[in-house]
């Protein structure tokens, strides 16, 4: 096996290849010169991404990491517009309101999909603390909205609902250094939980759960998939 000694180039494409869905014939690469695209943290704009949005530190080596630490940076609701309507109002449009104990399920869901995925890593070590050799990466749900109604999980319902996605959500990726907290990569990606197909889906909670199981463990297969694509050569 050859020791690959990782450029910036590289880690953009790892960036990138988190949140792909596809190859490209154009590969990612970083903007570079005076008319650099550049962030209020010190990134670089990655052209060609997949991704909705992708930065990275230039000229970074992370070769020297042989560790990961997964750390959740919360996840955040997008304001619902019609709660407190009447549940005939509620019916007719979304995004709905997501009440507490739908939340605790959602998230529960999220970091189980999660972190179940992650642990098939071959190249990394999954760590909990900080170290020399451990690189940072934070995950971040935000926006999240949901079409589902509430009479759609409500045991016993007389109605099927049928739904063409569950919701949406934006996840924000960083790679960082787990001592300095330095930021070297930033992906944003904002996808809908949704049958394969664009076809429609009986609303309940076991076929909702399944919709977002599916896109949690894309975004988090596709990290997977590109951290260990660095240890072959």
């Amino acid at each position: 096996m050859t020791t690959l000694r990782l450029t910036a180039s590289h880690l953009l494409v790892m960036t990138i290849a988190a949140l792909s869905v596809a190859c490209t014939t154009t590969p990612p690469t970083i903007q570079a010169g005076p008319d650099a695209e550049v962030s209020y943290d010190g990134l670089h704009k990655v052209d060609n991404s997949q991704a909705d949005l992708a930065w990275a530190r230039p000229d970074f080596d992370i070769s020297s990491y042989t560790k990961i630490m997964l750390v959740g940076s919360g996840i955040e609701y997008a304001p619902a517009k019609n709660r407190g309507r009447t549940t005939a109002e509620r019916s007719k449009s979304g995004p709905y309101f997501i009440d507490e104990d739908t939340r605790a399920r959602f998230e529960k869901l999220v970091g189980e999909t999660f972190l179940d995925e992650m642990k098939k890593i071959e190249r990394y070590e999954i760590v909990m603390e900080t170290g020399p050799e451990v690189m940072m990466v934070r995950g971040a749900l935000l926006d999240v909205v949901s079409f589902v109604p509430q009479d759609s999980l409500a045991t016993g319902g007389r109605n099927n609902i049928y739904l063409s996605r569950v919701g949406e959500a934006t996840l924000v990726l960083e790679l960082r250094d787990s001592e300095t907290g330095a930021i070297l990569a930033r992906s944003i990606d904002r996808r809908a939980a949704e049958p394969v197909g664009g076809t429609f889906i009986d609303s309940n909670r076991v076929t909702n759960a399944a919709e977002i199981r599916r896109l949690i463990r894309f975004w988090a297969r596709r990290l997977r998939e590109g951290l260990d694509g660095f240890g072959q050569g």
